[in-house]
C-alpha cells in the first residue's frame, strides 16, 4: 500500500461486520469394475468450506470513501477480490495482507473512491479441495453537505527560520478536531517533539517545545480527503507541503539596554543600538516571529485604532520594515529617533534602528526568524497580537491544545 493510503484505511472502521458465508462439499459415487453401483475406494471429501466475511454491510450507506475494505478468511485461501462502481466498472486496485492478523486482507483503491457512489465487491475464497466460495456487498460512499480543503502555511518549497510553525487554517469551525489531527502527519529530517496545538476551532498549529533545528527538512502529509471534520464538513483533498528549516537567526531585543544583538547559529553577528516601545506603547516582550519585510511601506496609527490626527497619530513612509508580529511591531528603519537609539525608547512599539542598520537586518532576515523582545514593560504577545504568538504559550499549555492528548 502507499503510505498515505495505509494512513487513511487505518482511520475509520465503519460498519458491523457481515458474515457471507457461502460454501459447498459434495461426495461422488462411483459404478463398480463389473458394473454394480457401490463406493469409490476413494476417501470422501472432508474440507470444510472457505468462509468470509466482509467488513462492509451489504447494502451500507454513506460510508466514508477512506474506509478500510477488509476481507477475513477462515479455512480456505482468499482469491479475488474486485470493487465495481455502479455501472460496473471495475476499480483499480490491490489486496495486502494485514501485518498483525494473516487471516485477514484489505484491498486498497489505486486511486480515492469518490463521494456520492455506489460499489460493489465481491471476494472469493477456495478450501483444501479447490471448492469455492464467493461474497458480495454493495455500498454506497457518503454525500458530503460540504467539501473543505485548509490553508497551509510554509508554502511549499520554501526555505524559512526556525521560529516558523506548521499552520493549518480551515474555512469553517472543525467539530471533530481529533479526527482531523490525527490525519495532519509531519516528518522531519532531524527527529523533533513537535506537537499540534489548536488556537481555535477553525486553526491549528504545529511547533516543537524550542525552535525548530536549523537545516531540517520538513514534510506535511494533510491526508484529509474521506476525513469527516463534524457536521457535514468532510475532506475536499490531500494536500503535501515540504519546506527547509534555514539558518538559525534569532536576536534579542533589550529594552532596557536597549540594544539588538543578533546571533547567527550561536555566533554573535552584530549588536546595534536601539530604540523600543515608549511607556505609552511599549514593545510586546516575547519571541516575536519575523512575518514579512517591505523595503517600503506606510505606517498609519489608523491600522490598531489611532487616528492620525490624534494625539500621538501618525503616517509616515518607512524603508527597511522587517515585520515581527502582527499588532503593528516591526524592526525598521527610524532615522528621525537615532539620537534616542541605545538610551531611550521612544517608539509606537516597533524596534527603531538607523537606516544603515535596518537595512542589514532587513537583509540578514527571512520569514521565521525569531526576535526575543526582553526586559520591556509591556505585557507579553497573546492572541490579539495575531498570527502566530506561539512561542509565548508554555510547552505543557501547548500540548493540553491538542485534540489528541
Amino acid at each position: 500500500m502507499g503510505s498515505q493510503q495505509s494512513r487513511r484505511i487505518a482511520a475509520v472502521v465503519v460498519a458491523a461486520l457481515l458474515a457471507l458465508l457461502v460454501g459447498c462439499t459434495g461426495s461422488s459415487s462411483d459404478a463398480s469394475s463389473d458394473g454394480s453401483s457401490g463406493k469409490s475406494d476413494a476417501p470422501e471429501s472432508s474440507a470444510a468450506p472457505a468462509q468470509l466475511v466482509l467488513s462492509l454491510a451489504d447494502g451500507a450507506v454513506d460510508v466514508p470513501p477512506s474506509a478500510p475494505l477488509e476481507v477475513a478468511v477462515s479455512a480456505g485461501d482468499l482469491g479475488n477480490v474486485t470493487v465495481a462502481d455502479s455501472s460496473g466498472t471495475q476499480v483499480a486496485g490491490q489486496v495486502t495482507p494485514v501485518a498483525d492478523d494473516p487471516a485477514k486482507a484489505v484491498w486498497t483503491p489505486e486511486a480515492q473512491l469518490a463521494y456520492g457512489t455506489g460499489y460493489t465487491v465481491t471476494a472469493t475464497a477456495v478450501n483444501a479441495d479447490d471448492a469455492e466460495t464467493t461474497a458480495t456487498a454493495t455500498f454506497t460512499t457518503v454525500t458530503p453537505a460540504t467539501l473543505s480543503t485548509p490553508s497551509i502555511g510554509p508554502l511549499d518549497g520554501t526555505t524559512v527560520g526556525v521560529g516558523m510553525p506548521i499552520r493549518v487554517f480551515f474555512d469553517d469551525a472543525v467539530a471533530d478536531k481529533a479526527a482531523v489531527e490525527s490525519h495532519l502527519l509531519v516528518t522531519t529530517s532531524t527527529p523533533t517533539d513537535g506537537v499540534w496545538s489548536w488556537l481555535n476551532d477553525a486553526e491549528v498549529h504545529f511547533r516543537p517545545s524550542t525552535y525548530w533545528p536549523a537545516n531540517t527538512q520538513v514534510t506535511l502529509n494533510a491526508d484529509l480527503y474521506g476525513v469527516s471534520f463534524g457536521d457535514g464538513v468532510w475532506g475536499e483533498k490531500d494536500r503535501t507541503v515540504s519546506f527547509t528549516i534555514g539558518e538559525e537567526h534569532v536576536s534579542v531585543a533589550d529594552a532596557a539596554a536597549h540594544t539588538l544583538t543578533v546571533y547567527d547559529s550561536d555566533q554573535i553577528v552584530q549588536t546595534y543600538p536601539m530604540s523600543a516601545g515608549s511607556s505609552e506603547n511599549p514593545t510586546h516582550n516575547g519571541a516575536h516571529v519575523v512575518l514579512e519585510k517591505h523595503d517600503a511601506i506606510t505606517m498609519d496609527s489608523s491600522t490598531f485604532g489611532l487616528a492620525v490626527d490624534a494625539p500621538g497619530g501618525y503616517r509616515t513612509d518607512v524603508r527597511y520594515a522587517t515585520r515581527i508580529s502582527n499588532n503593528g511591531e516591526f524592526v525598521h528603519a527610524a532615522p528621525w529617533s537615532v539620537a534616542s537609539q541605545g538610551s531611550a525608547n521612544v517608539s509606537h512599539g516597533c524596534i527603531n534602528l538607523s537606516t544603515e542598520r535596518a537595512k542589514w537586518f532587513f537583509d540578514f532576515s527571512q520569514p521565521g526568524d525569531v526576535v526575543e523582545v526582553i526586559n520591556s514593560i509591556g505585557g507579553p504577545l497573546t492572541q490579539a497580537d495575531g498570527d502566530i504568538y506561539d512561542w509565548a504559550v508554555s510547552w505543557e499549555d501547548w500540548k493540553a491544545g491538542s485534540a489528541l492528548t
